[in-house]
Formats: structure tokens, sequence, C-alpha cells
């Protein structure tokens, strides 16, 4: 990324100067834009660290760009508002009562921050601009058209709408997935307990007969006593596994990677890739309906993904449509991007009206996704039932062998 240096004007009084990290300079505009400011000058600085060039301090006061807050919260904050300034409260009066009612304190801190810039003539959208962690680019460029546009409520509630619908889905995946993963669960904490407990003991068992043991047995054996003599090892490699593995998948190449195997995996890469485009398509025909233009819908609703390579492919689209061409028919080369939602892409653009087929591309998506997640979670519960239960009798199996074969020489 690079770093550019900028002035804008905050109000027709007030010139700003600061700093900020971006692709080009499209996208340094977009930020500057975002922020409530109207980009006068521009020019890259190419002797500033990265590190110090997310975003000047003079635009995002000390504190604001760490603050969290789960999805949940946001999207109840958007649609108190939106139900407060439909019933005609003012803004300044809504957020005093959202305020008083929040249970969270950093939200109630935020809420009271917003009010006070609020009440002393700041945009609203530029306030909650300042907090690029609890409100996206996505929410910031929405509530900016609302306030164009005179439909803040109405665009409190689309949003609302859409994070519920978003959350839905998530909630529906990790909900599908409580089952296999408490089976998986169980049936390792079976098999530890089996090997480092119950086959210590039948060892001394096996030593006492005196014969010789079969195959599977020794191999359990060894299994169980390296269990027994090297967990902290085998404890410390695991972990040091996991902690590279979280790094190297935050850096470019491990996303990029990341994002191949999904896109690879069965049934798994029908599911990401599905989601993903859902979720393109549902984002951009919010933004469409609100007023947006193409090219600054598309540009807010790419990093909304996060598949590294349907984001290239959306990112060369983006490019050919900037120089006049068509979404559709600048997909319809991908070989991810399906036959379905081009084809509805180049007929929506025909008619003019990309936004209904944006829908239909989200509505078919959304319901495939949900049917792949129903399938998927159908697929793995037996699945790790059978594995757990050819772990287990494995083990069984090659504990009481020994037993069987004495018995049979004793007859």
């Amino acid at each position: 990324m690079a770093t550019y240096i900028y002035q804008a004007k905050k109000d027709p009084q007030n010139t700003v100067e600061g700093k900020i990290e971006a692709q080009s300079e499209r996208e340094a505009i977009e930020k500057i834009s975002l922020l409530g400011l109207v980009p006068i000058s521009l020019r890259e600085d190419n002797n500033v660290a990265a590190a110090e060039t997310a975003v000047s301090q003079v635009m995002v006061p000390a504190g604001k760009s760490g603050i969290r807050l789960s999805s949940r919260e946001i999207t109840i904050f958007s649609r108190q508002l939106a139900s407060l300034l439909k019933s005609g409260v003012p803004i300044l009066r809504s957020l005093v009562i959202i305020r008083d009612q929040a249970t969270n304190q950093k939200l109630k801190s935020i809420v009271q921050n917003i009010y006070k810039e609020v009440e002393a003539g700041a945009v609203f959208s530029s306030v909650l601009a300042q907090y690029p962690r609890v409100f996206p680019a996505l929410f910031i460029a929405l509530i900016r058209a609302g306030e164009d546009s005179g439909a803040l409520p109405e665009v409190l509630f689309k949003i609302s709408d859409y994070r519920a619908k978003q959350e839905e889905v998530v909630s529906r995946f990790k909900m599908a997935m409580v089952y296999p993963a408490l089976l998986a669960f169980v049936g390792i904490g079976t098999v530890v307990f089996m090997l480092t407990f119950v086959m210590p003991r039948l060892t001394k068992l096996y030593k006492d007969m005196g014969q010789g043991l079969p195959v599977p047995t020794k191999i359990l054996i060894a299994i169980s006593s390296g269990l027994a003599q090297g967990w902290v090892w085998a404890l410390v490699i695991i972990v040091a596994l996991i902690v590279l593995i979280q790094r190297y998948s935050l850096t470019k190449a491990g996303k990029i990677t990341k994002s191949i195997i999904q896109l690879n995996l069965p049934l798994f890469g029908s599911l990401v890739l599905k989601s993903e485009l859902a979720r393109f398509s549902r984002t951009l025909e919010l933004l469409l309906r609100s007023g947006i233009s193409i090219l600054r819908s598309i540009n807010v609703t790419i990093p909304v993904l996060d598949n590294e390579i349907i984001k290239s492919q959306l990112n060369a689209s983006y490019r050919e449509l900037e120089q006049g061409g068509s979404l559709g028919r600048s997909l319809k080369s991908s070989k991810i991007i399906p036959a379905f939602m081009t084809n509805l892409l180049i007929v929506g653009e025909e008619t003019g009206k990309l936004d209904d087929a944006l829908t239909e591309i989200a509505v078919s998506y959304e319901r495939d996704t949900e049917e792949a997640i129903r399938m998927m979670a159908s697929l793995l519960e037996p699945l790790m039932i059978l594995v757990m239960g050819i772990v287990v009798g494995f083990i069984v199996v090659a504990m009481l062998l020994p037993i069987f074969e004495m018995n049979v020489m004793v007859r």
C-alpha cells in the first residue's frame, strides 16, 4: 500500500491535513470521503513507514480506532436508531435514549461521544467514520447515502435487515457444526483416556503373560508409550503449528493459499463460493438501491468478502467497468464465477434492472448455502460416528486380542 498526504475541507471554514494508506489515489479519495471530508489535494508520500500510515491521528482520535463491538450489538444499535427516527424522534434525542438503555459500557461510551460531536455540529456519518473497527466502510457509505437522500431511517432499517440476514447464516453454520464438534471432542477424549489410563495397566498384564503380542497390540502399546512419555512435546508442537499457521494465514500469501484450499475442498468449496457470491450480490444490491453509484458500490462491496481469489476476480471486473465495460460480461471469462450469475447480471444490465437481478442471485445462493449447510451437517454426523467407531473399535480389539489368543492356546 502507498501512503498519501492530503488536504481536505472539513467544512466551509476549516481545512485539515492528514495521511492515509490506500492501494491507489482513487481508493485514497474514497477513504477520505468516507471520513466526511472533501479532498482538495492529494500526493503520495514515499518516506513514511507503513506502520504510521493507517489514518492520521488528526482524523481518528486516539483510542477510537481500537474499539470493537460485536456484530449483534451494531445490528441492534442500527434497528433501535431506525425505529426512533422513523417515529419522529430527533437524532440527538434518539442517541440519548439508546445511550441510557445500553448495557454494554463500550457501546454506551461510543454513543455518548457520537452524541457530543453531532450536538457540536458534526455530520453523523463523519462521526461514525471515526470508529473504523465498529462501523465498516459499507455501513458509513449507506449512512451517507441516507443522509444525502433524506431517507436515513429507511437506510438504517435496510442495514439492520442486511446484517441480521448475514448473522443468521453464520449462526446456522455454527449450530450445524455444534453436534459434529461435540462428537469429535468426546471421541478424542475417549481415545486419550484409553491410551493414557487403560492401556498402561493392560501392558503390565501382557508382560506377565510372557507370550508374543499381535501386531495391532504392539502398535497400540507404542502409541500409548509415546503419548505417556512425550505428551508435553506433542502439546508444544501442536500449539506451535497452530500459531505458525495462524500467523501465516494473516499474510497475503497465506490468505491466497487459504482461499485456494477453501474453494477446492469437497462440498465445503461449493459452500464457500455460494456464500461469498450471495454476500456480494446482497451487499451490492443494497448499495445500489440506496442510490450509490455502481463503481463506488462495487468498491465498497469487495472488501466485505473473505476469499482472496473471488476478490481478485471482482477487482479485475471493477477495472474493466471503470473503462466502460460491463459487470456481467467482464465476469463471463472467469473460471470461478458460475454462468448462472454472469447471465443474470448481463440481463439485468441490459434491461436496466441490475438491482433486481442481484436480488434474484442473492436469494438463489442464500437458499443453496442453507441447503449445503444442512447437507454438510447431515453427512458430518454419521461420518464422525463412523470414524470414531473405527478408532475405538481398533483400540478395543487390539487390547483384547492377546487375551483371545491366550484362551485359544489354553483350549
